[in-house]
């Protein structure tokens, strides 16, 4: 079962905003047994449109179109699929009229023709809701092949597709698929072949592994097996025992599965002790807090973050010692060490992490590069710290060094257990 996906905006072929829906979609599908065949990206143009779809319909039995529905006169997606698909007229779904007047209400906007439009739809078309914007979305059908057209706008649509997902599994019968992620931090892809290969030897046919690495989440080995006929829980239990005997082999390198990430398995570990959690961010700036209370629930075992990027604050608010970093530097094992132990004081915390270090991509020397990272851990009973030479891009040093704080913390949790 093929499926292509098509975004639709000009501002997405300037790279003025970044295509992130392609990928939550595809990432859907895959999960159902669909096959992203392509992804496309079209002008909000007629002819590049209508084009699009044409070709589309030759190669896939479903098409996944976003963006182009908003209540502008260059969003022409809706009335280009009306004359597409043959609709006789628009009329109004009174179900999401009744959306856009709540949501109006609730934003305290006056309602008017132009969101009222909104709720026209092709009479050809199967509706459906949005509930959290002014634009539903719409399924239509051509010789049991279907085309969605979605709002571009990213939370509008991911809430659209949990809709239309058992739509499309409805529609069509899709072999069985199941994947699991196991995920594993501060260990090369490469060393992480090597240590495994014998594992990943002993596989059977049916059962494929990829390796997924991120700087910033580490590398993640995801098992997937498409198959038709066996029973889906059967499946299940087959990839859980094998990588139950990859946990025995990587040990504490794997910190989660499938959705985890390092935050939150360094949560769940101070849960456990009933403990809290403090940052003292410089080069980070903030990021690991940003990190830890993306996770619902962080609340409580998080109890704040100074961002002491100045050397002042990390004097005045975290007690570091003014001599030690005239003497060793901002970036140094004395000064990171004093902001893990003066965070954790001054926010009462049990445990702290805290960062110093030269993100880049100006202010290193030969002595600390650009990418030079000090990262200190606070515990009840002591403090470590360790120095990192990072990259030299910014963005990276910053995710980087955020995700090895948190691996840190995560394993002296572990080793006090």
């Amino acid at each position: 079962m093929n499926a292509e996906i098509i975004t639709i905006g000009d501002e997405i072929l300037i790279g003025q905003i970044v295509d992130t829906n392609s990928a939550y979609i595809a990432e859907q599908l895959n999960l159902i047994g669909v096959s992203v065949y392509q992804k496309t990206s079209v002008s909000d143009n007629r002819k590049h449109i209508t084009e699009n779809i044409d070709r589309a319909f030759t190669t896939s039995d479903i098409i996944i179109v976003t963006g182009g529905l908003g209540p502008t006169s260059d969003d022409i997606t809706k009335q280009v699929l009306a004359e597409y698909f043959g609709a006789n007229r628009m009329k109004i779904h009174e179900p999401s009229l009744e959306i856009i007047k709540s949501l109006m209400s609730r934003l305290d906007i006056p309602l008017s023709e132009t969101n009222c439009r909104q709720a026209e739809l092709p009479d050809c078309c199967i509706p459906v809701l949005n509930r959290n914007g002014t634009a539903p979305a719409m399924w239509f059908e051509r010789n049991g092949k279907i085309l969605v057209s979605m709002p571009g706008v990213p939370f509008e649509m991911k809430a659209i597709m949990n809709d239309v997902m058992p739509m499309i599994s409805k529609h069509f019968k899709l072999n069985n698929v199941y994947h699991k992620t196991l995920l594993t931090f501060g260990i090369p892809e490469s060393v992480l072949a090597e240590q495994i290969k014998d594992w990943e030897n002993k596989l059977p046919e049916h059962l494929h592994l990829a390796y997924l690495p991120n700087p910033e989440s580490g590398v993640k080995l995801r098992l997937s097996t498409y198959n038709s006929a066996d029973d889906k829980n059967l499946l299940i239990k087959e990839i859980d025992k094998h990588f139950n005997r990859l946990r025995k082999i990587l040990k504490t390198t794997v910190y989660g599965e499938n959705n985890d990430n390092l935050a939150l398995a360094a949560g769940k570990l101070l849960q456990q002790k009933s403990a809290t959690l403090a940052t003292a961010e410089s080069c980070t700036g903030g990021h690991i807090a940003n990190m830890i209370t993306a996770n619902a629930g962080s609340s409580k075992y998080f109890v704040g973050s100074v961002i002491a990027y100045s050397n002042d604050v990390k004097v005045k608010m975290l007690y570091v010692n003014a001599s030690d970093i005239e003497l060793y530097g901002a970036v140094s094992n004395q000064v990171a060490c004093q902001m893990a132990q003066g965070v954790r004081a001054v926010l009462n915390s049990d445990y702290a992490i805290a960062t110093s270090g030269i993100a880049g991509p100006d202010g290193g020397t030969a002595e600390k590069p650009v990418g030079t990272v000090w990262i200190a851990v606070a515990t009840p009973h002591k403090v470590i710290a360790q120095k990192y030479i990072l990259s030299k891009l910014r963005d990276v040093n910053i995710s980087r060094a955020s995700a090895i704080a948190l691996n840190m913390l995560r394993l002296e949790l572990i080793n006090e257990k």
